[in-house]
């Protein structure tokens, strides 16, 4: 999610909400309160999927290096060219 474009397009739902609910109300005080509320909801659900994403990449991070750790045992475990028949290539 690209951040300024994220609260523009929150700009631009507010201001669409607010007009159609002073449309349907009349009350500019209702309309306030209700768009007030509409901006906290948006913003709430913006920093739980922001969130979710981090959590979601630190998950993927630690099952990488999770996974790079048991290569790394494997290529310790493996026998050295020095151990191996045949004449040294040092």
């Amino acid at each position: 999610m690209y951040g300024p474009r994220v609260m523009m397009s929150m700009v631009g739902v507010l201001i669409v909400f607010g007009l159609v609910t002073y449309a349907l109300t009349g009350s500019l005080t209702t309309t306030l309160i209700q768009t007030a509320v509409s901006a906290i909801l948006l913003q709430v659900g913006y920093f739980l999927a922001v969130l979710y994403m981090v959590a979601k990449a630190a998950r993927q991070r630690k099952s990488e290096l999770e996974t790079s750790a048991t290569d790394e045992k494997a290529k310790s475990a493996r026998v050295s060219r020095l151990n191996s028949p045949g004449p040294s290539k040092l």
